[in-house]
């Protein structure tokens, strides 16, 4: 996808600023080693996270032509049962019968009101990757696809979001895979919203489950992208993946190859994202979503509400495959069997656990995707430049530490030097000095006096510290104005985009996704400072 509207070509930018990833002191030691391709993760994947990677994806990539069809035709069918159209969208499902098309894939929970902000970073990510990579090379093209994860059970989860410093829930009951539940109960939540949202109250009114409205809204805020949206909790797509889900079942099955994946990892130094169970499959009915465990040669959900001999189980299995949903050791497996993929973008915990997992797709003769790490951003509107510029701080001092960003402002903005560290040394050589005289006349007096050296230098921290707090005092008033602007940039002390919702943007610049889109870069892997032109 080269073009797009020209609404979204005349849409403006964020002026823009990177911080380096480890700067921002907020991701885990497998994840900044994997974006740098440090030697000790190499094993663990088969491409760079890069154009050229993915385009060597796409040249091992061998995808049958009935499979094409059948992704094909099973999103026709779920577009046309939402009367859901947009030629782009359009476009780009027809792309998918051409052999040389191939897949971004994102994937994400079905957090109502889209959940926090990152959920769109990952879309936007995969979109821009896809055009990208479209302007790069003529015989391969590439469209963007967003993976409902509609057969999770974890309402908690998603049930939340977080909108101009208020919490909003969906009070509702568990009742199995979330996108199959019905979306009675928004009222209450439309009813308490300072803002009327059309978009959503169509999206929850006017749909049948949770995995609809998903589609609708998301369909709505994207279909100028031709953002595909695959919601693989459908029968005919998992007709696809039964040989798979037999080997989990009834042969070896994966957890062996999966743990051993993971001891290597440990002893390389990196912890382990997921646990891999000896069955890696959910029973789905109407109202649950129970584990299938095996007792001797029998097997049974977890709740022993229900029981099959083998035979059985292989039959139901035939039968029935809907009803049967891969957790998250074998749902990237099944998006890579069901979908022309060579990408999959995400975060980094979703990078740490694909890590393990590259044995279950060389087992099964499946190709294993780059791992794309999605973009990541903090956005600062006017009023919150202008009170960082109040500050005189750069924007990347706001990642530090509460203490460190204290003694940073003590330090930078104080008029008299307030530490004693040359102090202190000086100190230390004319005690080393005054030892070694010492231990000339009698060396028993050596204790004694280096006693009484850490006496002094305990004497002098005490000052230091004294020093220090009466420097913060004078320097109260700025250390208070970036306490305050931190807490709107970072609340509850987590990244803005763990835990803000893009409506606090979007209401009031109805632009903003796409100003996020003309401004990030999905193979720069930096943190993105977005700003607002004055």
């Amino acid at each position: 996808m080269t073009n797009t509207s020209n609404t979204l070509e005349q849409a403006c930018k964020f002026d823009l600023q990177t911080i380096s990833m480890g700067e921002t002191h907020a991701f885990s030691p497998i994840f900044l080693d994997y974006l740098q391709e440090k030697e000790s993760l190499k094993n663990f994947y088969t491409y760079s996270p890069s154009i050229a990677g993915i385009h060597r994806a796409a040249k091992d990539r061998r995808f049958q032509q009935d499979s094409r069809q059948l992704i094909h035709d099973r999103l026709r069918a779920q577009y046309e049962a939402q009367s859901l159209n947009h030629p782009k969208v359009d476009q780009s499902i027809k792309s998918l019968l051409n052999s040389n098309t191939f897949t971004i894939t994102t994937g994400h929970q079905l957090n109502i009101f889209s959940g926090p902000l990152y959920f769109i970073y990952k879309i936007v990510t995969v979109i821009k990757a896809a055009e990208k990579l479209n302007s790069q090379q003529e015989d391969q093209h590439f469209v963007p696809v967003y993976w409902m994860a509609s057969e999770d059970h974890d309402l908690d989860e998603i049930r939340s979001f977080f909108l101009f410093g208020n919490t909003y829930a969906w009070e509702r009951e568990q009742e199995g895979a979330v996108g199959r539940m019905d979306c009675s109960g928004f009222e209450k939540i439309f009813e308490a919203l300072p803002e009327s949202l059309p978009l959503f109250q169509e999206a929850y009114q006017a749909t049948n489950s949770l995995a609809e409205a998903t589609r609708y809204f998301v369909h709505e805020l994207f279909k100028e992208y031709g953002l595909i949206i695959v919601d693989a909790d459908d029968g005919a797509l998992k007709s696809a993946f039964i040989p798979h889900m037999e080997h989990e079942l009834f042969e070896s099955g994966f957890a062996d190859e999966v743990r051993q994946q993971t001891e290597k990892l440990e002893q390389a130094g990196y912890k382990s994202q997921i646990h891999a169970r000896d069955i890696n499959l959910f029973y789905l009915s109407k109202k649950s979503r129970e584990r299938i465990v095996k007792i001797d040669n029998r097997f049974e959900t977890v709740d022993q509400s229900l029981k099959w001999s083998e035979d059985e189980l292989r039959e139901e299995l035939k039968k029935n495959p809907q009803a049967f949903s891969p957790n998250v050791v074998l749902r990237p497996l099944y998006q890579e069997v069901i979908l022309p993929n060579v990408a999959y973008c995400g975060g980094p915990a979703e990078v740490a656990y694909w890590l393990q997992l590259k044995p279950i797709f060389d087992r099964q003769r499946v190709n294993f995707p780059v791992l794309l790490p999605r973009n990541f951003a903090l956005v600062l509107n006017k009023a919150n430049q202008k009170k960082l510029e109040k500050t005189a701080l750069s924007v990347k001092d706001l990642f530090l530490g509460d203490e460190d960003l204290k003694v940073k402002i003590v330090k930078e903005f104080s008029e008299h030097e307030v530490g004693l560290g040359q102090e202190m040394d000086e100190l230390q050589k004319f005690w080393d000095q005054l030892r070694e005289k010492i231990n000339l006349i009698d060396g028993s007096l050596d204790g004694f006096v280096g006693a009484e050296g850490n006496k002094v230098q305990k004497s002098l921290q005490n000052i230091e510290k004294r020093l220090k707090k009466a420097e913060e005092k004078k320097q109260e008033t700025r250390i208070n104005q970036v306490a305050s602007l931190k807490s709107k940039l970072f609340p509850s002390g987590v990244l803005q985009e763990r835990k803000e919702n893009f409506l606090n943007f979007y209401i009031n610049d109805p632009k903003f996704i796409n100003r996020v889109y003309n401004s990030l870069d999905p193979f720069h892997f930096e943190f993105y400072v977005l700003s607002y032109v004055h």
